[in-house]
């Protein structure tokens, strides 16, 4: 497969006009070209590794199939990898979504739990039954080598044992749904926790007498998660953070739950009710219930919200979370890399999209 006369974005060499060979799999060749004129832009694959849900399909109930189909479905929106993610749920609930991802191929790259050792009182809409303190007898239990990321609050009683035996089995920990302070997210980041997810929801307020979270994530070296539909964060406020920390520590994700891509109306979420209007789903405490956002439209929004370039873009959407994750050879445009790729206008609309080698989604 030869891809020709498009504008192609790398995260790390930038923007230039060319032609990308494809041969099994992998990209074989990027060749630069200086074209007067191009109509498509080239950008690496969305990648997507905080998402509960995706048109009905839900990670606590999903089935072999479902999860078969649901990474099928996001290639309409550019997205060739992704971690399904899990709310704070039972330990058996958690074995249970395991095992239905067993051999599960296809964009998968693993699984993502947020909860259930979070802090009841930012707890948003995890079900409150079901948040605990960690252990390291169910750590051991529910991390098998697919778990890759584990959202937790650092202020949970055993959190520092919990992070250790974590880091022996290379899992991702990420601060999230939590009421620490800066001292706690300062010893924290000492001790190697560098993540924050859903920045800066369910995170303590910034205060200039106490900076908080909020705060805390913006002055340490943290890279932060962003919901970039100007509800979570108005625009504003994911401006600000991105002319703080720069695009190499932003990652964009959906959050999305199981309305994204369908009509408003009643749903559920970790098994509490959900109301969904005009695109915003709520608890009926008026919580925040996740996201409807489609990842594309993520992307549009935050290129909209900070005017940021386009290699910026391919940094947020795609190569850092790879990175922060260990995930290889995929987010980049260059060569060796799987051909995990999509196809867009100059509005940033996808066109198409190229999963290892190989056509998934054509407008």
């Amino acid at each position: 497969m030869r891809i020709e006369k498009v504008l192609i974005v790398d995260p790390i060499k930038g923007e230039f006009t060319g032609d990308v060979i494809i041969e099994n799999e992998r990209i074989k060749e990027v060749i630069p070209v200086d074209y007067e004129k191009y109509e498509q832009i080239l950008m690496p694959g969305f990648v997507d590794y905080h998402t509960h849900s995706l048109k009905g399909i839900d990670t606590m109930h999903a089935k072999k199939e479902d999860f078969e189909k649901w990474a099928n479905m996001n290639f309409e929106y550019g997205v060739t990898s992704f971690f399904p993610t899990t709310v704070s749920a039972s330990k058996t609930q958690i074995l249970s979504v395991i095992k239905n991802l067993e051999n599960v191929g296809e964009s998968i790259d693993g699984l993502h739990l947020e909860g259930p050792f979070i802090n009841e009182e930012k707890k948003g809409a995890q079900n409150p039954a079901y948040i605990r303190n960690p252990t390291i007898e169910e750590l051991e239990e529910i991390t098998p080598e697919m778990v890759k990321l584990i959202s937790m609050a650092p202020e949970r009683q055993n959190f520092k044992e919990a992070l250790n035996y974590l880091k022996t089995k290379k899992v991702r920990v990420s601060i999230g749904h939590s009421s620490a302070g800066y001292e706690i997210y300062k010893d924290a980041f000492k001790n190697g926790v560098d993540r924050i997810t859903h920045f800066p929801n369910a995170l303590s307020a910034f205060h200039h007498r106490e900076i908080g979270g909020t705060g805390s994530a913006l002055l340490f070296d943290f890279k932060v998660e962003i919901i970039a539909d100007g509800i979570h964060s108005v625009p504003e406020f994911i401006e600000l953070t991105y002319k703080i920390k720069g695009a190499d520590k932003i990652i964009l994700i959906t959050d999305s739950m199981e309305a994204a891509g369908l009509e408003d109306g009643q749903y559920e979420l970790g098994g509490l009710p959900v109301t969904v209007k005009e695109g915003v789903a709520r608890l009926k405490s008026g919580s925040i219930a996740g996201s409807t956002l489609l990842f594309d439209k993520g992307v549009r929004n935050f290129k909209k919200f900070t005017n940021c370039t386009l290699q910026d873009l391919a940094k947020v959407s795609s190569y850092n979370a790879a990175v922060d994750c260990g995930i290889k050879d995929i987010g980049r445009i260059e060569n060796g890399y799987y051909a995990n790729i999509v196809l867009l206008d100059k509005d940033l609309n996808v066109l198409k999209t190229i999963f290892k080698g190989k056509e998934v989604y054509n407008k």
